[in-house]
């Protein structure tokens, strides 16, 4: 069964009586060269557990099988999982489970203690809290990789001075880069944006070091502290400073404004700056100092 067929997808849509749900962000990968792209970027090995997130009718999903040694793939959509019970009912190593990708619990699949990869077209909508999800998690994946929004996916690899918030959150615990990009063209229905395949590798020492007991702590602070510089992203950092620690209802992040002055420069860091310009070593600086 070729499921990058646009006429398979929609008579097994038809057979179980259900259509693409824009609400769930439904747009299925009618392309192979892409599908061909996104396996080769997991560089997958027999040994290798998958985890994946919204596999449909399980396109993606029965590459992975093929490469693996399991694949644990969730669909939030009862319809798909329906689906998926006919497309995959010949692949043994695939377990689907019927849930919210992100209230899944790493523990309840010995995801929680063993190395495992996420390979996933995701909808869009999941796209920021999810993969904050995995690298926050007290074992991320060895590798994350994701089909994305491009417009997403650009601002999770920018570099100074076109940081977001997106950007320094990810790149605080990984490293990102696009690997390819995918017109819109290549799914069914057509979403309005063309996407690119973005791969994240999360770093052993990423972070800030610090004792275990002393590290969530250490990391709060770093994201209180980033949250405020980006309050208003257009206006320069000092501003941002004086009016979000000011009026910050953290312990502890309630400074004066001649006081933030010192702190920025005793990191060569010019007061009238904006947030998008400071790198992830500047921001690990300020935290370190504060």
């Amino acid at each position: 069964m070729d499921l990058t067929s646009i006429k398979i997808i929609k008579e097994l849509l038809l057979k179980h009586s259900t259509k693409p749900s824009k609400i769930m962000g439904q747009n299925f990968l009618v392309d192979k060269l892409i599908l061909d792209k996104i396996i080769k970027s997991a560089d997958l090995s027999i040994s290798d557990t998958v985890l994946e997130i919204g596999p449909g009718i399980g396109t993606l999903t029965y590459a992975l099988a093929k490469k693996s040694k399991k694949v644990i793939a969730i669909e939030k959509d009862r319809f798909m999982v329906d689906i998926l019970k006919e497309t995959l009912k010949d692949v043994e190593n695939v377990e689907v489970i019927q849930g919210n990708a992100l209230k899944f619990d790493l523990k309840n699949y010995n995801l929680a203690t063993t190395n495992y990869k996420v390979v996933a077209n995701i909808p869009y909508y999941l796209t920021s809290p999810l993969i904050r999800k995995l690298l926050e998690s007290d074992n991320p994946p060895t590798e994350i990789i994701l089909m994305v929004q491009k417009e997403v996916a650009q601002r999770i690899c920018a570099n100074p001075p076109n940081m977001s918030l997106l950007a320094v959150s990810v790149q605080f615990y990984a490293k990102a880069e696009i690997v390819s990009y995918v017109s819109k063209k290549c799914f069914w229905p057509s979403p309005k944006v063309d996407s690119v395949i973005i791969k994240i590798t999360p770093q052993k020492n990423a972070g800030i070091n610090a004792e275990s007991r002393e590290k969530k702590a250490t990391t709060d602070l770093f994201f209180n502290i980033v949250k405020a510089g980006f309050s208003q992203p257009r206006k320069q950092l000092l501003n941002n400073f004086s009016k979000a620690l000011a009026l910050s209802g953290v312990e502890g992040l309630k400074i004066d404004r001649a006081k933030i002055d010192v702190w920025l420069l005793k990191n060569n860091i010019n007061p009238k700056q904006r947030a998008e310009t400071l790198s992830i070593t500047d921001w690990k600086n300020l935290t370190k100092s504060y």
